[in-house]
């Protein structure tokens, strides 16, 4: 059940406990893109377009649920470093009752105000309806969503990433299945691709809390823990809360970007949606080294190791770059072919055209991001969630500001030009700031 990461060889400490996470996101992703996949080819252009449309509005949703599972697994590791048996479990009863309200209070919010996002968002009238459609059915399971994101938070905190791992590829080969299922055989369209989703993540959410309740009776104590405590939820806040900050305002961002883009029309939605699914597959990959470095810092940093934090930063980096070249090579080569994945017979020129255009402008800047986001990840597990909230904030602001900047003067493809930009800048922030934690912690040691 749990894994003591403040032991062993840091680099193969790393690469075992990294392996599963990454694994687990190649599904979780594979369903993500089966989505725009067959909506594309199966249902149309169009229907890829409204996808995509709503795309934005759900990572903001998404970015809620990531940065509560950062603040309690920053949390619990901590405390499970430090031998404190007791207060993970009360950490982890009071996170799984914290995101239930959490969760439904937002769910209800979401599914009243769509039409109102959509708007937002200028999304075209030929795509208008399918989109709050999709958004709807989408938010409706976001409580799955959430519940198993805290599950998965607890499990890697805990030094455990194999068992999401079981669930996620159940739940990804079951989303794409009904996918195809309800869009190809039923032609339910547009509502087909955001049941599956509901489906799947129903299942992957409720079958990941009750195998970890089960699980957590591995960690002996001397006295029954606390169900749910205020204290510990002020203190999984502290990281929780800037977390939720960080991601909603990326998310929020990135609206804003969408909607410039869907100021040219479906058709560049479409390529786009297309692209962006590709970049984001690429991006959570990395992420993956991210997380596991900062559940192996917050581990040692519970267990007063400070000296193991700066070699699994490199192990990190060293596995998270070797898989950003990766990505770039087989993203650049191929970019036409990946796009033209997504659609349908008769592929639209401009669709197939702008995502090419994204993949070859974006793509060969990945090294950049898979440093930063393993030096982020020092930064949370140590619980500076100031200096990460800056380094992202900063990418954030500037790829906005660019993306209207350069789109008067160059179209959509100065769009896409930000994204390099605002990367370059926040990996030398974060590694700054990588760099004075480090020196801190040394001097305290």
């Amino acid at each position: 059940m749990v894994n003591d990461l403040t032991k062993g060889k840091t680099g193969k400490v790393i690469l075992n406990f990294s392996i599963p996470l990454f694994i687990s996101v190649v599904f979780q992703q594979m369903y993500n893109i089966a989505d725009s996949v067959i909506a594309g080819r199966f249902a149309g252009e169009m229907a890829l377009a409204a996808v995509g449309a709503s795309y934005p509005i759900t990572n903001i949703f998404n970015a809620i649920a990531v940065g509560c599972n950062i603040g309690c697994g920053v949390v619990i590791s901590q405390l499970f470093g430090a031998g404190k048996y007791k207060k993970v479990k009360t950490a982890v009863s009071t996170s799984l009752l914290a995101s239930i309200v959490l969760s439904s209070i937002l769910t209800v919010g979401g599914i009243l105000l769509t039409p109102t996002l959509m708007k937002l968002i200028n999304t075209p009238d030929d795509i208008f309806s399918d989109s709050a459609l999709y958004l709807k059915i989408y938010i409706g399971g976001f409580i799955f969503l959430f519940l198993y994101n805290i599950a998965n938070g607890v499990f890697a905190s805990l030094g455990n990433s194999k068992i999401p791992l079981y669930f996620l590829i159940f739940s990804s080969v079951a989303n794409v299945i009904l996918d195809y299922v309800f869009v190809a055989i039923f032609n339910l369209g547009v509502s087909g691709v955001a049941w599956a989703t509901f489906i799947a993540q129903g299942v992957a959410g409720v079958l990941s809390v009750i195998t970890l309740l089960y699980h957590l009776k591995s960690l002996k104590t001397d006295s029954k823990a606390e169900i749910f405590s205020f204290n510990m939820l002020k203190q999984i806040s502290k990281i929780s809360v800037p977390s939720v900050l960080q991601q909603s305002f990326v998310s929020v961002g990135n609206v804003f970007i969408q909607g410039e883009i869907n100021s040219y029309g479906s058709a560049v939605i479409a390529g786009y949606s297309a692209a962006i699914k590709l970049n984001t597959f690429a991006v959570n990959s990395l992420v993956t080294f991210g997380n596991s470095v900062s559940s192996f810092t917050a581990q040692n940093v519970g267990a007063k190791k400070y000296e193991r934090i700066k070699e699994g930063m490199k192990s990190g980096a060293v596995l998270s770059i070797i898989t950003a070249l990766l990505f770039t090579f087989v993203y650049v080569v191929f970019s036409e072919n990946l796009i033209g994945f997504f659609m349908e017979g008769d592929k639209s020129v401009l669709a197939l055209t702008t995502g090419k255009q994204f993949l070859i402008i974006v793509e060969p800047f990945l090294c950049a991001i898979g440093f930063k986001v393993v030096c982020d990840g020092v930064l949370r597990g140590t619980g500076n969630m100031n200096y990460f909230m800056t380094a992202t904030f900063a990418d954030l602001v500037l790829r906005v500001i660019l993306a209207f900047i350069f789109s008067h003067f160059f179209g959509a493809i100065g769009i896409w030009m930000s994204w390099p930009i605002g990367w370059l800048l926040a990996v030398v922030l974060s590694f700054a700031f990588y760099k004075k934690v480090v020196n801190k912690l040394k001097i305290e040691s």
